[in-house]
């Protein structure tokens, strides 16, 4: 897991090619955003999810975890607490994977809280189980999944 400002999420470029390539995009597109609730494709079987809801007491967050996709949490509007813990640690299976979503969720409790600013991005690999979207009233994000 790495939390980062966007304006240093560039030196995580050299992980991969395809976050990479996600970078990029932020970088041309989060500054003038007109923010539409939706899914966009990218190149290299990139998703930009643009997010816009509720947030969820932390008491009601659940830990979810992917094995096929990398995932960057973005706020745009409104700052997220965010959920952490290591998938190998979690003992309490809510619902089994399914491939066909590429999500396991899990009745654990999160190790780690982290508050993801608007200006900031958090960024889960599949070793990284997520609790998103913790907070009150509502906000605007995007999810970008990058294949692993």
């Amino acid at each position: 897991m790495i939390l980062t400002d966007i304006d240093n999420i560039h030196r995580f470029r050299s992980i991969s090619p395809a976050i990479a390539a996600a970078i990029d995009w932020l970088a041309e597109n989060l500054a003038g955003l007109d923010f539409q609730p939706g899914v966009t494709e990218l190149p290299q079987g990139i998703c930009v999810k643009a997010e816009s809801g509720a947030m969820t007491p932390r008491d009601a967050a659940v830990l979810e975890a992917h094995r096929r996709f990398i995932d960057i949490h973005v706020p745009v509007k409104g700052d997220e607490t965010m959920g952490w813990a290591p998938v190998s640690s979690l003992q309490y299976p809510r619902t089994p994977y399914d491939e066909a979503t590429d999500c396991a969720t899990y009745g654990d409790s999160a190790h780690s809280l982290l508050h993801v600013r608007v200006g900031q991005a958090a960024i889960f690999f599949p070793e990284d189980a997520h609790a998103p979207n913790i907070g009150i009233g509502n906000h605007r994000k995007l999810c970008i999944k990058i294949p692993v």
